[in-house]
């Protein structure tokens, strides 16, 4: 890999994985206790115990509340178990550690994670590998917000491939003032879940012990804690919406479909409405599949346990440093392999019946109104790591060998034809000749933005609005960092755009109202106004388009059709 790729790789992944800004002291609304001239303590008495959080710039923080017992020991590769003890003047003023991460794959050898895992291995970035006590939620309200407002609940669930991110990433502080100054305050809330091998550790053992998919019941267990304890904070549990990026958007879709779409708990619905930013459906092999099960024996047989009669047994009582570097072992997000993840959400018969996309299919998920978007190039952060490809034969065996083992090559060949090898074409989309890291770069990053984000997108809204035509649904497509070179508007860079607000413009502010108007209404059109309506997607197929920083257009969901196609046609092979 060139140093320029890798830079803007290293960037890239300080877009999303950046140290959250430092929060404040404390905060509640019973009692109020000053400790400088520019911060509070706060405390509130919740059904899980007394909570003291930190008062800042006028946004009320309590971080790192575990939801869970520590997955330790011999909660280790376990599903969650519910936090049993109470807590007692417990200090959520601090920083919530993440779970163990996996940035790079331990037995990388490419430039790339050389340098990435240089860095990584410095003292002061050492925190960031995470640690397994990490289940944990974040709430964050404006200053002064009691027990009775009932106020609207956003939940937040942050991707990272499903092998890196946390909560402390994301600090709602800007989100909270903004929706504020609309008068539109809200709760903010962040779950911790298992991500990397901790968390979606496929195979026949793990299926057999029943501890698939622990990612997404800590992202459960999460919800449930939001429903016992989130009217203490002054939200409304009935009024609950999901919002997720990248995996997170996955997993928003995946609590619709957990269980068969059963998102109930102690008779109530646990969310009512659905943001989905960069991700939908992600078509998998059952855990038990060959595919799942050599990332399960790599593991085993890096943490020396290959010989033991009982190999999940064995991976509980191995040493933490053991198991991180086992697990990290298999190809990483940031490589080779991309978007070819060995750690995802896969179909167990139980937590997750069937994949995604047949669940969708057969209206097997608790349907609510939802948003749905992606950046216009979603896949050129991921096509940065093949440079030796840049023939048509050459993508469609790489996409053989990788990803979809049960499509044959002929049949990725007619996929990848549908993609002009044009330098003119692909993405960065719009860029004409420009643009081009190496030859092939930018068709094969249409070919992953599509297969993954956006395609899929517009085949999940073509499902779900034939399935459930009753329950709304609004999408848009992103294009404010159009002209970036090399990237354009790459996934994730909503992160700075929308949720950080990094940049005050047009884009974010429209964004953000259209998000807070749904929040509020169920409605991205009701409530603030100023912008231009949101038609539905199903009425005739139209995108909000985020143009550019400064302008709004409607865009027909109608580009690539050919592409489209092929992957509707395909579907049933397209499984990871």
């Amino acid at each position: 890999m060139k140093l320029p790729s890798a830079i803007l790789t290293l960037g890239a992944l300080a877009a999303t994985a950046r140290a959250a800004p430092a929060p404040g002291l404390t905060g509640k609304e019973t009692t109020v206790e000053a400790n400088s001239t520019t911060s509070v303590t706060v405390t509130v008495d919740t059904p899980a115990g007394s909570i003291k959080g930190a008062s800042f710039l006028g946004i009320e923080s309590f971080r790192a509340i575990p939801y869970a017992e520590p997955p330790t020991g011999q909660r280790r590769l376990r599903p969650p178990k519910r936090l049993e003890s109470s807590l007692e003047d417990f200090d959520a003023t601090g920083i919530a550690p993440a779970c163990p991460q996996m940035y790079i794959s331990s037995e990388a050898t490419d430039i790339i994670s050389e340098v990435l895992g240089s860095l990584l291995d410095m003292p002061f970035l050492k925190p960031l590998s995470g640690q397994e006590d990490c289940l944990t939620i974040t709430v964050q309200r404006p200053a002064g917000v009691k027990e009775g407002d009932k106020l609207p609940v956003l939940f937040w669930i942050f991707g990272g491939g499903f092998q890196l991110g946390s909560s402390s990433t994301y600090d709602a502080t800007d989100l909270l003032s903004f929706a504020g100054s609309q008068d539109q305050p809200f709760i903010f809330v962040s779950v911790n879940y298992r991500v990397g091998g901790f968390g979606f550790l496929p195979g026949a053992e793990i299926l057999a012990d029943g501890s698939a998919n622990l990612g997404l019941l800590d992202q459960r267990m999460g919800l449930e804690w939001v429903a016992d304890n989130i009217a203490a904070f002054g939200g409304d549990p009935d009024k609950v919406t999901l919002w997720g990026q990248s995996a997170g958007s996955v997993s928003v879709f995946d609590q619709m479909a957990l269980y068969g779409g059963n998102a109930t708990y102690k008779g109530k619905p646990l969310f009512r409405g659905a943001i989905m930013s960069s991700g939908s459906t992600g078509p998998a092999f059952p855990v038990d599949d060959p595919k799942g099960q050599a990332v399960y024996d790599r593991v085993v047989d890096r943490a020396g346990c290959a010989d033991s009669q009982d190999t999940l047994a064995c991976l509980r009582e191995v040493d933490y440093e053991t198991l991180h570097d086992a697990t990290n072992s298999v190809p990483s997000i940031l490589s080779y392999n991309a978007l070819a993840l060995s750690y995802l959400p896969r179909p167990d018969g139980d937590v997750l019946p069937d994949s995604p996309d047949v669940l969708s299919a057969q209206g097997r998920y608790h349907a609510v109104p939802m948003i749905i978007g992606s950046q216009e190039d979603e896949g050129t952060l991921f096509a940065l790591f093949q440079s030796n490809l840049s023939t048509t034969v050459d993508f469609a065996q790489y996409f053989s060998d990788l990803y979809f083992p049960n499509a044959t090559v002929e049949e990725l060949t007619t996929f990848v034809e549908t993609y002009d090898p044009a330098k003119e074409e692909g993405s960065p989309f719009r860029t004409g000749r420009w643009n081009e890291l190496y030859p092939g770069y930018k068709r094969l990053a249409a070919m992953l933005g599509d297969l993954v984000f956006t395609l899929t997108r517009r085949l999940f809204l073509g499902t779900t609005t034939t399935v459930k035509p009753n329950v709304p649904a609004w999408s848009y497509l992103s294009s404010y960092n159009h002209g970036t070179p090399i990237l354009g508007t790459l996934h994730s860079s909503d992160l700075l755009q929308v949720f950080y607000g990094v940049f005050p413009n047009h884009a974010a502010r429209s964004s953000r109202t259209y998000f807070f108007n749904f929040l509020y209404n169920l409605d991205p059109n009701v409530g603030v106004k100023g912008y231009d309506t949101w038609p539905e997607w199903r009425d005739n197929k139209e995108l909000m388009w985020f143009e550019t920083a400064d302008e709004n257009s409607i865009l027909l969901d109608d580009f690539r059709a050919d592409s489209e196609q092929w992957i509707s046609d395909n579907v049933a092979r397209l499984r990871v």
